[in-house]
Formats: C-alpha cells, structure tokens, sequence
C-alpha cells in the first residue's frame, strides 16, 4: 500500500486492442472511501458479455479493458463509513458497482436499469471523476458496500461466482413473472452457462422444466445430468407441434439469430417469453404470434442488488451453483477461443487468487 497516494496497485490482464488478447497489467485501484469495500479477488467468472467488449464488437472498449463482472472474494478493508459488510466477509460483485442512486429506477429498486449504471468492467465511474473501471480480472477490487452482496458459506466459491451474472440474469426474471412456482412448466431456450442456471433454478422451485436446444446431443445432458423433464429439438416441426401450448413460460438464453414465433408457440395463451440472450440481429415478431393467446414478451438485464441476494440465498438454501471449468489466468486467452465456439461445460472460472498475476521478467 503507497500510503502517500493512499492508492494500492493491482495486478490484472487487460485487453489493449481489437484482437481481443490478453496480457498482465498492473494499475492503480480505486482510493478506498469511507463508504467503501477492499476486496480480495478469489474467483471471476468468464461471461460471453467480456467477449463482446474486449474484441469491441458493441464498439464501446476503453482500451485497455480488464474484463470480468462475476467475482466473488473476500473483504480485506472497509472505509469508516461501512456498516454492511467486515474484513474476512466473503462477497460478491456483478453486472455494475454503481447507478446514479436518484433517478425512478434508482428510488424502486430497479437500479440496473439506472441510465448511468456504472459497469464493473469498462464502465465509466461518474463518482470518481470519469474513471474507467476495471474488472475482476485483476486482484483487488474496491466497490461502495450497497452494491457488493454476501455469499452464503455454504456455497462452494469457484461455481459460487457465475451466479452474480448468469444466475442473477435468470433467477430475477423468474422471480418477477411469477415463473418460479411448483407445478409451473418453464421452457428454457439454449443450454448454455446462462441456460443451464435456469434448469437448476426451475427445478430447485419445484418446476417442470422442458429445455429447447438446436443441438440434439445435448438431450443426455439436460435430462440426466440437469434434471430437465423433457428435450426439444427447436428445428423438429413435429417436436415442437406436438409440445405447442404446454408452457407456462420460457427463458430464452440463446445470443445467436434464431426465429422466436415457433418458440412462442410453445407458450399457453398469456404466457410469458423473457429474453435474457442479446443477438446481435433483430429478433422477427409479427404480430400474430402474439396477439393470438395474448402472448407476453419481455427483456431482462441482470438484477438488482437486492435480487442478486436473494437468488445466493436461495442457492445457498438449495445447493445451487454453476457447472464450471476452473483455469488460471495464463489460460484466459485459450479459454476465451474457447467459449467463442461453446467449447465450455458451462462457464470458466479464473482462479486469480491462485494464478500469478504479474509480468514474469525473462
């Protein structure tokens, strides 16, 4: 610690370009204030959403950009001001670790959908002079106490950490539709590290879960390993005719193009679709699809703070965690081809605790 700038220099990987590779980079945290939390990176998950920004294909990179925004570590340090959380807490940080705290969204609890939400990686700190903040990639992290949540002791911490974006994006959807009751029947639409949370979530709410998948091969898995109740084939006309009305609604987690009219067919009339994958083509909605049953469409970004504790809660009760692939930090370029061609079983996880962080000198 550089007591004269009160400033600690952490060690993180960085992308510099539009190529997307990695490579150490050390910068000067964040000065903890009184409000604040210090905290040790243990784990950090690797999310589709660091692909996109690191390769620039949202054109909003601020090279150089430290990616990750599923952390989970433990509390070293707290400002005078801190009420909520104490050194040796072990926490979690997601999606974004600051919002405006005024506007509407702010003032009900729905502050990731702030319009100055303040990104955990690559995001721009309004509250700290227009800093680009950088992500859990890197070994320390300081974050205001109201946007940092508790993980239950239960929870094993490396399949603890994909929770706080994939587990959060899915649980608060299902919370807020009411799709999370015993005996309701949840379509969950692409079986991936988002996808494969709503399987565990569903069935740990007592639901009947069928999972949508264009890859057949994946049936073993969503049955046997994920307790899914059925598998459909999305491009098999007579599956998916023989399955129309039967859901209560769907998750779609799928961030490639794809037709969504045969999956809302699969809905009951007022059944709900939330869209939690972004592809990156417009989605085709003619109105027929859902006029006819009253068909209901909607998006869902992340969660709040107060549903990212609520769903750790609900995994820590229930034993929920994400099925993860654990790498150290020099693999991280590896694991992001990877994850470009779904080669990931469902979500890396970095160990940055255990991987050496630094430039090694020849």
């Amino acid at each position: 610690m550089d007591m004269e700038q009160g400033c600690k220099t952490a060690h993180g990987w960085a992308a510099r370009d539009a190529s997307g590779h990695l490579s150490p980079y050390s910068f000067s945290a964040r000065i903890q204030g009184d409000a604040d939390v210090t905290i040790k990176v243990l784990f950090c998950g690797i999310c589709h959403t660091d692909l996109h920004v690191i390769k620039n294909e949202w054109g909003n990179a601020m090279y150089p950009v430290v990616p990750g925004h599923e952390v989970v570590g433990v509390v070293t340090d707290v400002g005078h001001g801190v009420t909520k959380f104490k050194a040796g807490d072990t926490v979690g940080v997601g999606y974004f670790v600051d919002s405006c705290r005024t506007c509407e969204s702010c003032s009900t609890g729905h502050e990731n959908y702030c319009p100055d939400l303040v990104l955990t990686s690559n995001g721009v700190d309004h509250h700290h002079h227009g800093a680009t903040t950088k992500g859990g990639f890197s070994d320390v992290l300081v974050v205001s106490q109201d946007f940092v949540v508790r993980v239950p002791e239960s929870l094993p911490l490396d399949g603890a950490a994909p929770l706080l974006c994939a587990g959060v994006t899915v649980y608060s959807p299902m919370a807020q539709y009411a799709l999370n009751e015993p005996g309701k029947h949840l379509g969950v639409v692409g079986l991936g590290g988002l996808g494969h949370m709503a399987v565990k979530f569903a069935k740990a709410f007592g639901m009947t879960v069928t999972v949508i998948s264009s890859s057949p091969g994946k049936r073993d898995e969503a049955l046997g390993r994920l307790g899914a109740d059925a598998f459909l084939v999305s491009h098999d006309a007579a599956q998916m005719k023989a399955a129309a009305a039967t859901l209560d609604g769907i998750i779609d987690t799928v961030s490639a193009g794809h037709q969504i009219v045969p999956l809302l067919a699969l809905l009951k009339p007022m059944g709900q679709m939330v869209v939690v994958g972004a592809p990156s083509t417009p989605l085709e909605l003619p109105a027929y699809a859902i006029i006819t049953g009253g068909k209901r469409v909607a998006g869902n970004g992340v969660g709040s703070v107060a549903d990212c504790q609520a769903m750790l809660d609900f995994a820590g009760e229930h034993g929920v965690t994400a099925d993860i692939e654990v790498v150290q930090m020099d693999y991280v370029n590896t694991a992001i081809e990877r994850l470009e061609k779904n080669d990931v079983r469902y979500r890396f996880v970095i160990d940055v605790a255990g991987s050496k962080m630094e430039e090694t000198v020849a």
